[in-house]
């Protein structure tokens, strides 16, 4: 059996369906995959607590990825910032009184992203928990 060591990694995201979810049955089912990477080092895990919609996780992991790169945010707050911004129907920095400067990114139907309408349900931005270190 090998080991991974990820001693050095700070943050692992894994946005797909479940991933922060085990079958253990015991109080643990959250631990899930998630717990395997910090188990091998891993500072903190993103993952997720049921199936995700692709629209609802894209638009999620592109607003946290915005704010975690804007600097002076910690990773629970730039995923808080995201979730907000579902919530909301705004992007962080529209949020925040910053003119964005982003590339527009579209769904497969060319429609932008930021003006999907239905994202503020739970459904699309709850699922997501951090593991570990948010700082």
């Amino acid at each position: 059996v090998e080991t991974w060591s990820l001693n050095n990694v700070d943050l692992v995201v894994l946005s797909a369906c479940e991933t922060g979810v085990g079958g253990l049955g015991n109080g643990e089912e959250i631990l899930g995959l998630g717990y395997q990477f910090q188990l091998s080092g891993a500072k903190s895990v993103m993952a997720s607590l049921w199936a995700v919609s692709d629209d609802g996780t894209q638009q999620l992991m592109t607003e946290f990825y915005a704010a975690l790169s804007q600097g002076g945010m910690t990773k629970a707050e730039a995923l808080q910032q995201a979730q907000l911004s579902l919530l909301y129907g705004q992007d962080t920095e529209t949020r925040r009184g910053e003119v964005r400067a982003s590339i527009e990114v579209e769904t497969v139907d060319g429609t932008p992203l930021n003006n999907v309408q239905g994202l503020q349900h739970p459904y699309y931005w709850a699922p997501f928990i951090l593991i570990g270190n948010g700082l």
